[in-house]
């Protein structure tokens, strides 16, 4: 198994970081978010939660929450990131974030 870059390292972190923030700020505990990120690290777990065709539970769970801002989708935008995702998984998650009335940030 290859080493991860620095990046896939930070992007890792920050996986954790959202899934402590919506802990905290909504009182949303995604164990199962928590799980996969855990086990199969986060750039993996990323690829997975968005080749789906709908949107996962913690998804929808932080769009009741009007969290959005705390969702995979919207990580995967970050322009510190989106290098680590295809142009078919960018458009993928801008999209979804869109459909459910959310402004994502710019790649």
């Amino acid at each position: 198994m290859p080493v991860p870059t620095h990046l896939e390292l930070e992007f890792h972190k920050e996986m954790l970081a959202i899934y402590r923030k919506a802990k905290e700020e909504c009182g949303y505990n995604a164990t199962r978010f928590l799980q996969m990120v855990s086990n199969d690290g986060g750039i993996k777990t990323a690829h997975r939660l968005i080749a789906t065709d709908k949107p996962s539970d913690g998804f929808t769970e932080l769009w009741g929450y009007k969290r959005l801002d705390l969702t995979v989708e919207n990580l995967v935008l970050h322009p510190r990131f989106c290098s680590l995702f295809n142009d078919e998984e960018i458009v993928k998650a801008r999209e979804r974030l869109i459909e459910y009335g959310y402004s994502p940030m710019d790649r």
